[in-house]
């Protein structure tokens, strides 16, 4: 049985990768500091696929706490999600994001290299691309200058893996997601941001449920279809699914470079209007929400070409826009 380490393993996309991990039989261990996310996760977690996976509470940005942990742990693999993530609040404090999510990935990689372990997937981002030429997004798109220190972390971090994998003989692959929403079918987990969400989909499902007064469109002015922003959204579960998939694909040594990287997406580009009235529809409740002014650092339009990850991954999405919207309404009504 391989022992796989997922850093963030009990927030939003971490928490469902690793009950997929189970799933497949891997034994999990969990590296979560809780800073977005509570220990209850861990409990659902365990409800859902009748496993404990380890766990330990560490900040990764502490260097003698990581290689203590090294010291009395061996791993046959590790999925790198824990990071600092939102956009508009990486701009008030870059440092804070610099340091999280650059400081620990070079960490964890130093013991990689130190230990000789091998097989390393990074959770990055479409930020990299900022706002492509062309659409849908390929993997050949060029990586653009970064619209915030959150995608600056992840386009340096994509950097450091692949220096890395070059000088010391790491396989590591990034995939470079789009925007994850839903819940697990068993709405045990879901997407619990602490404090005013940063994404879409919580705003709208928290709007619905009175706890938001109402939902800020930002922009009605962009060259798309309704004139608001177009974005790629992909249901977490089959995300989760994407990381078993690069794994295997490390493991079994059928990567065909040292450092690859996969656009994780849908393929569809939905607008907000679109998720809107999407929303609506799935969950019977019509939402109170107001067209305002653009928001610093968004761009008009993201959306995958998924085929590269189709083939080489032999991968692709289960699940669309409807059945994610429903459960994350569902998990909503369980909060």
């Amino acid at each position: 049985m391989k022992r796989i380490l997922v850093t963030g393993g009990l927030g939003f996309i971490g928490s469902h990768t690793v009950v997929e991990l189970q799933n497949e039989g891997f034994e999990v261990v969990i590296i979560d500091d809780l800073s977005n996310t509570t220990i209850s996760v861990l409990d659902s977690i365990i409800e859902i696929t009748g496993k404990k996976p380890e766990y330990h509470n560490i900040d990764l940005r502490i260097k003698k706490d990581v290689v203590q942990f090294f010291d009395t742990n061996k791993v046959d693999g590790i999925i790198h999600f824990a990071a600092f993530k939102a956009v508009g609040e990486s701009v008030q404090n870059p440092l804070d994001y610099y340091e999280n999510n650059i400081g620990s990935l070079v960490y964890i990689l130093q013991e990689m290299r130190d230990r000789k372990l091998d097989n390393f997937i990074f959770s990055s981002s479409c930020t990299v691309y900022g706002q492509a030429d062309e659409l849908p997004i390929t993997e050949n798109a060029p990586v653009k200058k970064a619209e915030s220190p959150y995608g600056n972390s992840k386009q340096i971090g994509e950097e450091i893996i692949q220096e890395s994998c070059k000088a010391h003989q790491l396989n590591a692959i990034a995939l470079r997601y789009f925007n994850p929403i839903g819940a697990h079918e068993s709405i045990k987990i879901g997407e619990l941001p602490l404090g005013v969400p940063q994404n879409l989909i919580p705003f709208v499902t928290q709007t619905a449920a009175g706890i938001r007064k109402e939902l800020s469109v930002f922009g009605d002015d962009y060259p798309t279809v309704d004139g608001t922003a177009v974005r790629d959204y992909i249901h977490v579960v089959d995300l989760a699914k994407a990381h078993i998939a690069a794994l295997q694909r490390l493991i079994n040594k059928n990567n065909k470079q040292n450092f690859e990287f996969f656009n994780v997406g849908t393929g569809t580009g939905s607008s907000v209007l679109e998720v809107i009235k999407a929303f609506e529809k799935a969950s019977g409740k019509a939402l109170n929400y107001k067209i305002v002014g653009r928001r610093e650092g968004d761009i008009t339009a993201a959306y995958a070409d998924t085929t590269i990850a189709n083939r080489e991954l032999n991968w692709k999405t289960e699940k669309n826009l409807d059945e994610a919207l429903a459960a994350a309404w569902k998990w909503q009504q369980q909060q």
